[in-house]
């Protein structure tokens, strides 16, 4: 019970720590987009959109490829298994120098077709949409070799790390935008390379901490491979390097469908509905990669029950803190979008509200991937689930050549997720005998009734408030009614008891340091 007990308070540290870094980068992130819209214009933010999406579409591999790292890393940690991380890591890494090197080839020959006609980018824009897909190729290796890297600092659950390198990656970032406004040179290329330079920085700052840091990080025996490891770490890195080109598949191929149906302007609004979705998911991102190593760590210690009880605690936590901000954002997007952009490119409230309630539903069984990462049965996961995400670019294909709305394939989206879902739940069903009674009635059931209180009070403030700030009110009253109705309605009885648990430590720790600087001044 003790050890269960600091398991949780150390997801409840580290979880803090990363919202306290996504708070401050994501006011950050978003005030650098207005920045960068203001300083490219919306057909050079729209053409490096395109080009950085097809790009950076890998660098989301970095954060699902380094689930295979830490899953096993994890799992031998919960066997207490140091020879055995080792092995994991150099393996690790040989094997992502080997998919680094073949992505980026990949990359090369596929820019000889996609600058010659493919791409809807105006004439004199097309040398430096080529010098920015040329660079940021080149980081796409750096992002795929930190993968080991990456899996071994969440595997050891150091979310400060994490969460340094990232506050320093935005505020470089932020650094760029607003030398965007003073420069003079051609501004879409001085932003692609000084952006891809960052991400080069991040990976050396990573490689060295986890050298320095931690004892499986080690080059030692570096070319000496574990063939039964190797092979295990190949088809897990593989199937999951397949759902996660599905996923950002979907989502960078629609903005090529849409360039090529209407043009890089659409693109820049299609842009930005993907940084509002990126930068609000980070709410439940963030909470599930605290959870992931307890996850793998419960699943290597043969503990499944628990491993498939803090599956299902994610995939409602991670629906819950995404509904706290996105359903009261849907409401009030046309404003908060003037708000912060001042000029909005037209179709992004439509698309913003949209990409966001396909979100939520992703959402409701985000915490069951990371169950079927723990038990290493991920090849029928990925096929079955990646090709229904994939069919989004078919269908929307479909909608867009006969002339139906930009924003129809978006609704299917949505639908689309939705059959994702049931797959999720019916397989892990048969491969870990999760119990589908059981996960509606802890995760479903409970998230009905805090959904109609958010919705209900975003309606009202909506309908009763009018100025031009009213979306602030809609945010905080909804918000604070949403809590509420999650502590009372949406939470299980050992939720309860643990989240109680948690309250009552960090209220003895803020009284015992009040207590002792009492004495301090008592006694001076």
């Amino acid at each position: 019970m003790e050890n269960k007990m600091k398991a949780v308070n150390k997801v409840a540290l580290n979880t803090g720590i990363l919202y306290g870094r996504m708070l401050l980068t994501m006011g950050i992130s978003l005030y650098s987009t207005r920045l960068v819209l203001n300083a490219l214009g919306n057909t050079d933010f729209g053409i490096f959109n395109l080009i950085a999406g097809i790009i950076a579409m890998l660098s989301f591999l970095n954060s699902a490829m380094s689930i295979s790292t830490q899953r096993f890393l994890s799992y031998y940690q919960g066997q207490n298994n140091i020879e055995k991380q080792k092995i994991v890591f150099t393996n690790s890494l040989i094997l992502h120098l080997i998919i680094g090197l073949v992505v980026i080839i990949g990359l090369e020959m596929c820019g000889l077709f996609l600058f010659d006609g493919v791409l809807n980018i105006p004439v004199d824009r097309i040398q430096s949409a080529t010098k920015i897909y040329h660079f940021m190729s080149l980081t796409v290796f750096f992002t795929i070799i930190n993968v080991p890297f990456t899996g071994s600092l969440i595997a050891h659950e150091n979310m400060l790390w994490v969460a340094l390198v990232s506050i320093l990656e935005t505020l470089l970032k932020l650094g760029i935008a607003v030398l965007l406004l003073v420069i003079n040179q051609d501004k879409l290329v001085v932003y692609g390379i000084l952006t891809a330079s960052v991400s080069i920085f991040s990976f050396l700052l990573y490689a060295f901490y986890c050298k320095k840091k931690y004892e499986e990080c080690t080059f030692n025996n570096l070319f000496v491979i574990d063939k039964k490891l190797f092979k295990e770490l190949s088809s897990f890195a593989g199937w999951n390097l397949f759902g996660s080109i599905c996923g950002v598949t979907k989502d960078q191929g629609f903005a090529v469908l849409i360039n090529v149906f209407l043009g890089a302007t659409i693109n820049a609004a299609y842009g930005i509905a993907n940084q509002v979705s990126s930068q609000l998911t980070f709410f439940s991102a963030t909470m599930l990669r605290a959870l992931n190593p307890q996850i793998m760590k419960s699943e290597g210690a043969g503990d499944r029950h628990r491993m498939l009880r803090l599956s299902m605690m994610a995939s409602k936590f991670g629906f819950f803190l995404l509904a706290f901000v996105a359903i009261p954002c849907v409401f009030e997007m046309e404003a908060i979008l003037k708000f912060w952009l001042k000029t909005v490119p037209d179709y992004t409230e439509t698309f913003c509200s949209l990409i966001l309630i396909s979100a939520l539903v992703n959402q409701l069984t985000i915490g069951l991937q990371s169950a079927f990462q723990a038990t290493g049965k991920v090849k029928i996961y990925q096929i079955v689930v990646g090709t229904i995400v994939l069919s989004n670019i078919p269908i929307s294909y479909t909608l867009l050549h006969l002339k139906f709305p930009v924003y129809y394939p978006l609704f299917t989206f949505a639908i689309v997720e939705l059959f994702a879902c049931c797959f999720r739940i019916y397989l892990l069903n048969r491969v870990a005998e999760l119990s589908i009674k059981e996960f509606f009635n802890r995760v479903i059931v409970k998230e009905i009734i805090p959904v109609l209180v958010i919705s209900l009070s975003c309606f009202l403030v909506t309908h009763i408030i009018h100025n031009d700030l009213r979306f602030l009110f809609t945010i905080v009253i909804s918000s604070l009614a949403f809590a509420l109705s999650i502590f009372f309605t949406g939470l299980c009885n050992d939720e309860k008891e643990m989240i109680t648990k948690i309250a009552a430590k960090i209220k003895d720790k803020i009284g015992g340091k009040k207590n002792l600087q009492t004495t301090i001044v008592h006694n001076n």
